[in-house]
């Protein structure tokens, strides 16, 4: 799905997350029953197989059917001196999460939902920005989902995360773009595809406590046995395995070449 300047808006309303599982979850596996029946190969799929689908219509009319928009952001280390650029990702243990098990995934990735469903943070937390913080927050630092916002929005001025990353973004040294909205053509989730390039002074401060594993899987990081690397390269050879060779979410493996193929602008200063 493509947006072009003034042609396309979002509008966000309360939901619920089993709303989107129940039915893009449910189409996802209507498919599989009958395009890998049990003993048998995979056999092309007609519309007429598949009736919960046929019921959604249209996939991209987001008017048809529960969505829940997720956030899906490619952190990118930047070291400005020797050129390098890394990335983290992220294995979703199929153990700890309802969706994508087993598959490699950028990270963080969240639902854009308040804190709390408290009355106070639907408007408060309605910000792509401050959903990407959180995320980090919980994702690459560990830190718990629990903001006490059941009793008081989020001080985010007084948070210093935010207040680190918020100055960052002013002086230059963190550039967060939006690059799109996707679709997963089979279990219908939409992600927010984002990026956020760190130099590498930035990440290697906010980021000295950075997790091997958190709630929901492992942090792929260093493959360099010296630990010299901080993360995955971004490179052409990286981009390729991981959307070709590795099993990789449809958000991932396609922020991922989107993210390549519009390297020389992200990584610009």
């Amino acid at each position: 799905m493509r947006a072009s300047a003034g042609a396309a808006s979002l509008v966000f309303g309360p939901g619920r997350y089993f709303e989107m599982i129940n039915t893009g979850e449910a189409a996802a596996h209507e498919f599989a029953a009958v395009s890998q029946p049990r003993g048998n190969p995979v056999r092309p799929t007609e519309t007429k197989d598949l009736p919960l689908r046929s019921l959604i219509g249209d996939p991209t009319d987001l008017r048809r059917r529960p969505v829940m928009a997720a956030i899906a952001a490619l952190v990118l280390r930047a070291d400005r001196d020797s050129g390098d650029v890394q990335m983290i990702l992220h294995w979703r243990d199929p153990a700890r999460v309802a969706t994508g098990g087993g598959l490699y995934q950028v990270a963080p990735v969240g639902m854009f939902q308040p804190s709390h469903d408290a009355a106070w943070n639907l408007s408060h937390d309605f910000s792509l920005w401050r959903s990407i913080v959180r995320e980090l927050s919980e994702e690459l630092l560990g830190a718990g989902e629990d903001y006490h916002s059941d009793a008081a929005p989020i001080d985010y001025q007084r948070w210093p995360l935010y207040t680190a990353l918020a100055d960052a973004r002013r002086n230059g040294t963190l550039r967060v773009h939006w690059l799109g909205l996707g679709m997963d053509p089979l279990t219908l989730v939409v992600d927010m595809l984002s990026v956020a390039v760190f130099d590498a002074a930035l990440f290697d401060a906010v980021f000295a406590g950075l997790v091997s594993a958190n709630e929901e899987g492992r942090i792929i990081t260093s493959e360099d046995p010296a630990g010299a690397a901080v993360g995955i390269p971004f490179s052409a050879a990286s981009v390729e395995r991981f959307t070709a060779a590795e099993p990789m979410q449809a958000a991932g493996a396609a922020l991922l070449r989107t993210a390549w193929r519009h390297r020389d602008t992200l990584l610009a200063r």
